[in-house]
């Protein structure tokens, strides 16, 4: 019979590895962990990662527990896959979680906001729907639950040809995409910002629009695999292309969120691309004085024409 002086050692030394083992898998890191949070508030940075934690580990319950059960609305503006109710939500996330292998995961990699509302660039890797997709999508929270989640991402990334089975045909894609059930959640900074920038996108005034850049400032379309470095390269850019992009003139701005230091509006497509590209996203990192230091933005080329997407992508040349 062991002594009670080693049983007790015994019991110690298994409680200490339990300890152990708990401490390592609360610290598992299941994902690359890049994400850029320097113009996220702590909350906002604390909540992603336990979003993307709980789908990573493919636990629907967990997942869904950051969603609203009484308001929600969740759309893949690229495929037009629209889920109105906690209940629809966690009906695909149960359908398609289990059959994903442990090497699906889905990351963030730069968030823009607080813990109001945010814009969360993200990836998934292509176990998870048969591609990659790097996504930018408006989320809006409310006591601590998201409310709206609208993700955005080109086509021609993930497959056109992939994206074209698993688009909504066009008479049945939403249209309805409730804006207006998270009207007041962006900070009054980078509403202000978005909306003078989208103001002068869509009148075609590449002057205006470039001054509310800084000097340094990074200009990256997703789409159009181009980025323009610095203010006044930008303006020569924005004066040769808006006239002919989606998200420039005649595009209108539909929502805004994110916090002072950075966020994204979604705007509807210009007239000639609204039946095709739709709608798009644009995300905005500000500087402390409010100017833009880097905008990021994407909608969908793989609705758009082959030769037009390379006469678009040679506006960016000087």
């Amino acid at each position: 019979m062991k002594s009670p002086v080693i049983v007790l050692a015994i019991a110690i030394a298994i409680g200490a590895l339990s300890v152990s083992v708990v401490r390592a898998q609360q610290n598992e890191t299941l994902f690359p962990e890049i994400v850029d949070a320097s113009h996220a508030t702590a909350e906002a940075a604390a909540f992603f990662h336990s979003f993307f934690t709980a789908k990573s580990r493919h636990d629907v319950d967990a997942t869904m527990d950051h969603f609203s059960t009484t308001t929600l609305t969740y759309i893949d503006a690229t495929l037009g896959w629209p889920f109105y109710s906690h209940e629809a939500l966690k009906g695909v996330f149960a359908e398609y979680m289990p059959k994903w292998p442990p090497s699906g995961l889905s990351y963030a990699t730069r968030i823009l906001g607080n813990e109001q509302s945010a814009l969360v660039a993200f990836t998934d890797t292509p176990e998870l729907f048969g591609a990659e997709i790097r996504i930018l999508a408006a989320v809006d929270i409310e006591d601590g639950k998201v409310v709206r989640w609208i993700d955005y991402w080109d086509g021609r990334h993930f497959g056109t040809e992939l994206a074209a089975k698993l688009r909504t045909p066009a008479d049945k894609f939403p249209t309805d995409f409730k804006e207006s059930s998270a009207d007041d959640n962006a900070s009054a900074r980078i509403r202000d910002v978005a909306a003078k920038l989208h103001a002068a996108l869509a009148r075609n005034d590449s002057k205006t629009a470039a001054s509310l850049f800084s000097n340094d400032a990074v200009y990256e379309d997703m789409t159009l695999r181009t980025q323009i470095l610095g203010r006044l390269a930008i303006e020569r850019y924005l004066g040769r292309a808006l006239a002919k992009l989606p998200a420039g003139g005649g595009s209108s701005l539909l929502h805004v969120v994110g916090g002072d230091m950075g966020g994204s509006y979604e705007w509807q497509a210009a007239p000639a691309y609204q039946a095709t590209v739709r709608r798009g996203i644009t995300a905005l990192a500000l500087n402390q004085n409010g100017e833009i230091t880097r905008l990021t933005t994407v909608g969908d080329g793989a609705m758009i024409p082959d030769a037009e997407i390379r006469t678009l992508m040679t506006l960016s040349l000087d």
